[in-house]
């Protein structure tokens, strides 16, 4: 078994259906369910015995000591997570309680769980922690992509909790030779994706008639990887990843903000035409964000050289997938814009 953290959110929740489609071993599932956890995104695994989900927080050391000793984990994929800028721009302090004061605490339960295993399983024992790739900070036009090696200089709070979390990871370690493992992964999208980021924001306020904003001239580039590919990624990681290592995960897709939002204006004009004009009359220039980093780049070598593993999807075809999620799926988005997709945790688990 496995114990996932944030496994009812956006990158979780789809490495937890990745990974019963693909393993056998089952999967412990802790989340929080704060706004971002959906346990809608799990329902087709409902009733799958491989699959125990645990309503709790990561800062419960009790809870966590109880969850080891119950189900004794061979490992933790850790993604449990405040992750919006914005957000922690305005509310900072709850990204530090959970993504510094939280890993923490997991790392506390995991080492006091992993000290008494025998030797066999403390070797084979893994703590895989899912990190960003904007804990390295802004890069200039014709700077080279991030690599493992990369100074850390993160420039919001957010990017500023996730170093000091990977900088726990790392200490950990090398203080007390857990076999830890961390991932920095670009901008991920995909299937399950709160409508906060830009690009289920985009669909949804495209289809809805809505303004489609884009912070100040759209010229901040990111490199774009499917959900599904980091997924992937973060399987072979597990399997193969040397203990004490990062692993940079990126999709090799560089594209500016206002690129992204024009191809997904394209892709709705094919697939959902307008009655009259295109989207792209909806699009709306705002404010920038304070800070706002100008270029981020994964350089992915290292992961692709040592554990052979590159993303499937080009942008064109990973977005072509996630645009044609959202037009099928009009029930999950309509739940999460409305709230309701919070009553399922009443109705759907008991869990303290």
């Amino acid at each position: 078994m496995i114990l996932v953290t944030g496994g009812a959110g956006f990158i979780g929740s789809n490495f937890v259906l990745g990974w019963l489609a693909t393993q056998t071993e089952s999967v412990l599932n802790l989340d929080k369910l704060t706004y971002a956890g959906n346990l809608n995104n799990l329902a087709s695994i409902q009733g799958d015995q491989r699959h125990i989900f645990v309503h709790a927080d990561i800062n419960d050391s009790a809870k966590l000591d109880q969850l080891f000793a119950e189900h004794q984990p061979r490992a933790v994929v850790h993604f449990a997570a405040e992750s919006h800028v914005d957000r922690s721009i305005h509310g900072p302090s709850a990204f530090i309680e959970t993504n510094v004061n939280g890993t923490f605490k997991l790392l506390e339960a995991t080492r006091a769980y992993w000290q008494n295993l025998d030797e066999a399983r403390k070797a084979s024992f893994r703590f895989l922690h899912v990190s960003t790739d904007e804990v390295y900070g802004s890069l200039e036009k014709d700077d080279p992509p991030f690599s493992e090696t990369t100074p850390y200089a993160p420039n919001s709070p957010y990017s500023a909790s996730k170093a000091a979390s990977d900088h726990l990871v790392r200490a950990y370690h090398h203080t007390y030779g857990l076999p830890t493992l961390t991932t920095n992964c670009s901008n991920n999208y995909g299937p399950y994706h709160f409508p906060e980021k830009l690009i289920p924001l985009v669909i949804t306020n495209a289809r809805a008639g809505k303004d489609l904003p884009i912070y100040g001239d759209g010229s901040q580039v990111r490199d774009w990887l499917y959900v599904a590919d980091h997924c992937a990624a973060i399987r072979q990681v597990l399997e193969a990843g040397r203990p004490g290592e990062t692993y940079n995960i990126g999709g090799w897709n560089e594209k500016t903000n206002l690129n992204v939002v024009h191809t997904i204006c394209d892709l709705l004009d094919e697939l959902q035409a307008k009655s009259s004009g295109s989207y792209r009359d909806q699009i709306k220039h705002v404010k920038d964000r304070p800070g706002h980093d100008k270029r981020y780049a994964i350089d992915a070598r290292k992961i692709e050289r040592e554990l052979g593993w590159k993303p499937v999807e080009t942008f064109e075809t990973g977005l072509r997938k996630t645009v044609q999620w959202y037009l099928e799926n009009d029930a999950w988005t309509s739940q999460v814009l409305s709230g309701e997709y919070k009553n399922w945790v009443a109705l759907q688990y008991q869990q303290a």
